[in-house]
């Protein structure tokens, strides 16, 4: 990582009528430094530092690579860039009270960190497994990044620790389609999406599917996201859309890049920049992760190698710049 980490961090955003180009500079520079919290402690983002400039541990060093890895795929991939707008930041979330950016990525345990962030914050009890799911995804109880002034964002930019959480591009939609559109209990959602795939793709649709949504097929799901229809209608939805669409990780400067594969290491390298060792995550169960392969490699069983191909190209960023290989029950060819 070296100095260079925290040479420059850039956004260019367009907010109120006006493009900012917002900087993080040397961090030695940085006004921020012992004033963090009164200077009582130091913040994530001059841990991270310190871990930096000492011996790294196997686990630092992983997340030094992933950064460098991420930096280098967004200088060779990626060409001019529209500015961003205010509310390309809405999946940023903010704690001041530990100097915390994290930009959520459903599908990507995303409940479970704001379940941690609502703790953390004192925003419920202590013990993120006694916080509901609809109670931390309820709007408000997290702010965004997007809530704040260009001044106050870029405050923050400069002196907090920014991570997400990424998934392998084709298991976080194979979890998306199955949570959203094939469970029984996703009914408000069948209607708001399902009813309209099974309207543009199915010839002689049954009438209670238009009305319920309720039996979207995979290969009907993603013939919807590969329409053109789809993405000219509006953006996608947050749990189908690409990482890198909603965390604009080549604009936004990501300090820690978790994934999914290894969330409770990742989690708990994060927990223990933030001072909160003793606050633990709630992992899913050893043997989720296999399960989930194994569904997703059963639901793409069935799709041809050509929309398989067509698909990867929709999603080849999040690949590119994750550093994920193509799964191996993809067929190309």
């Amino acid at each position: 990582m070296g100095r260079r980490l925290w040479r420059r961090r850039a956004l260019v955003a367009a907010c109120l009528g006006a493009a900012l180009l917002l900087l993080r500079p040397a961090f030695e520079n940085r006004a921020v430094g012992s004033s963090w919290l009164g200077g009582k402690r130091r913040s994530p983002l001059q841990m991270l530092y310190d871990l930096d400039q000492g011996p790294r541990s196997a686990l630092a060093e992983v997340h030094r690579q992933r950064r460098d890895l991420l930096r280098r795929a967004c200088s060779h991939h990626t060409r001019r860039q529209r500015l961003l707008r205010p509310e390309d930041l809405r999946h940023v979330l903010v704690d001041d009270a530990h100097g915390l950016l994290y930009c959520y990525v459903p599908k990507v345990a995303c409940t479970n960190w704001k379940r941690v962030l609502l703790a953390l914050s004192g925003r419920g009890p202590g013990d993120p497994r006694a916080i509901p799911a609809h109670e931390a995804h309820a709007p408000g109880r997290l702010p965004s990044l997007a809530d704040f002034s260009p001044a106050e964002v870029n405050r923050r930019l400069r002196a907090y620790l920014a991570f997400l959480f990424v998934r392998e591009p084709f298991e976080r939609l194979a979890s998306a389609y199955r949570n959203k559109l094939q469970r029984p209990w996703s009914a408000a959602f069948q209607r708001r999406f399902g009813t309209g795939i099974v309207r543009r793709l199915r010839p002689r649709p049954d009438p209670d599917a238009l009305v319920r949504g309720h039996d979207v097929r995979f290969a009907e799901f993603l013939a919807y996201l590969l329409d053109p229809r789809t993405r000219r209608d509006g953006p996608f939805n947050e749990h189908w859309e690409r990482a890198h669409a909603l965390c604009h990780p080549c604009r936004l400067r990501y300090d820690v890049v978790g994934k999914f594969e290894t969330l409770a290491e990742d989690a708990a390298f994060v927990l223990s920049l933030v001072g909160a060792p003793g606050l633990r995550f709630p992992e899913p169960p050893s043997w989720a992760q296999a399960a989930a392969r194994d569904r997703a490699a059963r639901l793409f069983r069935d799709i041809s190698p050509f929309y398989q191909q067509r698909l990867y190209g929709l999603y080849r960023m999040d690949f590119l710049l994750f550093n994920y290989s193509h799964p191996s029950y993809q067929r190309l060819r």
